[in-house]
């Protein structure tokens, strides 16, 4: 009995040394668990710090960067405008003051001088309305109309695929200014044509759809979205021109301008100068025909008011030697007495002589046509010279003492008031030498 109570009491003592070192080597297992997990949480949280101290310092070293860059522009900037001022300011001794930087600015006008003569001229006054006009044939079909924009009779080019030609020949100089106002319509897809072309002697056409009309010629694209010159001559090569400038607008009146000068071909529209081809038309062409082509255009404009006049007089002997200039290239709008801005060039060509001879003195005389009443016409004559005095005064600097006025209404006409051609002529400016 005292053998199984030793037995079990050393049993017992066994087990719990036994338990002893196991706890002891689980506690021990355990701390080395949390020590390692601790350590991995401090090189977690460690890196996670490292990282974000990295991540500011380079945004600070970028924003730093980017502030440098911005702070060195700037100050080129200031450096370059410095620069600049100091340029100016040198240029200048005697302003002591700091001017801004001049921009570059520049303006276009009118430079075209319409002469003394009308070469030809139609408004289409001489039709009934929904007539053919008298004086053009054509392809397809066209009518006379007016419309509620603006004033008079107006050639509807409503043709399919058509041409519209002018029944004349044309005995054209070197150097000539063509005009016309142009109403296109809603649609106007591919835009009108408008050509000059000189006919074949052998074979002459009153009627030409072909392409190409005549031996020779020039194409005139007027478009919504620019405009295009084709100068053409049989087995040569087109001279093209081109430019984007000022195109004509949808259902409006507009004037267009063409000025022919030897091989040169000008072009105005809204006041400027809307292209120039020194070379756009062959050597030793002579233009005796015009029309208007609608071919594959699917456009059909409104024409009106078409003139050729003469170009460049020399403005300094008609007034000065001969004392007396005639020009139609001062106009108006239909019983009005504003000067329309075409006349720019003439107005300044008559200054520009005025200028250079002081101490001459003029007569500016208005004069108009046969319609309409008397009275009417003697009293818009004289507000036309007085308009044309103003204009004179007040853009050109010329003294209005040394300008006199006078209306002559329809009183003095130069030719029979019985064509549209011969009441242009009667339409017109004079300036006479006192």
């Amino acid at each position: 009995m005292k053998r199984v109570i030793i037995f079990l009491c050393f049993c017992l003592l066994i087990t719990e040394q036994v338990d002893a070192q196991w706890l002891n080597k689980l506690g021990n297992a355990a701390k080395e668990a949390a020590k390692n997990t601790v350590e991995r949480k401090v090189e977690q949280k460690s890196k996670e710090v490292t990282e974000e101290a990295l991540n500011k310092a380079e945004d600070s070293m970028s924003k730093k960067d980017k502030k440098d860059k911005k702070e060195k522009s700037m100050s080129e900037n200031e450096n370059e405008n410095d620069e600049e001022l100091q340029i100016i300011n040198n240029s200048d001794n005697t302003n002591t003051s700091q001017e801004p930087v001049q921009k570059l600015t520049a303006e276009s006008k009118y430079d075209f001088v319409p002469g003394d003569q009308i070469l030809f001229f139609d408004d289409f006054s001489q039709d009934a309305i929904g007539d053919f006009p008298a004086l053009w044939t054509s392809n397809g079909s066209a009518e006379i109309k007016t419309v509620n924009i603006a004033p008079g009779n107006w050639f509807h080019l409503n043709g399919e695929d058509a041409v519209y030609c002018y029944t004349g020949k044309l005995n054209l100089p070197a150097n000539y200014i063509m005009e016309f106002d142009i109403i296109p319509d809603a649609q106007y897809y591919h835009g009108i044509q408008f050509s000059l072309y000189q006919d074949k002697e052998n074979e002459p056409k009153e009627l030409n759809s072909d392409l190409y009309p005549g031996v020779a010629g020039l194409h005139v694209d007027i478009g919504s979205n620019g405009w295009h010159t084709k100068g053409y001559k049989d087995n040569e090569d087109w001279i093209d021109g081109q430019a984007s400038r000022n195109p004509v607008i949808r259902e409006k009146e507009n004037h267009v301008i063409i000025w022919i000068q030897q091989r040169r071909v000008r072009i105005y529209h809204q006041q400027e100068k809307v292209l120039d081809v020194p070379t756009n038309i062959y050597a030793g062409v002579k233009f005796d025909r015009m029309r208007f082509s609608g071919w594959d255009r699917s456009s059909y404009p409104y024409i009106t008011n078409l003139k050729i006049t003469t170009a460049s007089p020399d403005t300094r002997s008609k007034l000065i030697t001969e004392g007396k200039l005639v020009t139609y290239g001062i106009t108006f709008d239909v019983n009005k007495a504003d000067v329309k801005p075409e006349s720019f060039g003439t107005l300044k060509s008559i200054a520009d002589v005025l200028k250079e001879n002081t101490s001459v003195r003029v007569k500016i005389i208005g004069h108009t046509d046969s319609d309409g009443d008397d009275a009417k016409n003697m009293e818009l004559s004289q507000r036309r010279a007085e308009s044309v005095k103003s204009e004179l005064a007040s853009k050109f600097g010329i003294d209005a003492s040394r300008m006199e006025t006078e209306g002559a209404g329809e009183s003095k006409p130069v030719a029979p008031n019985d064509t549209p051609a011969n009441k242009a002529m009667n339409r017109r400016v004079e300036f006479v030498r006192l």
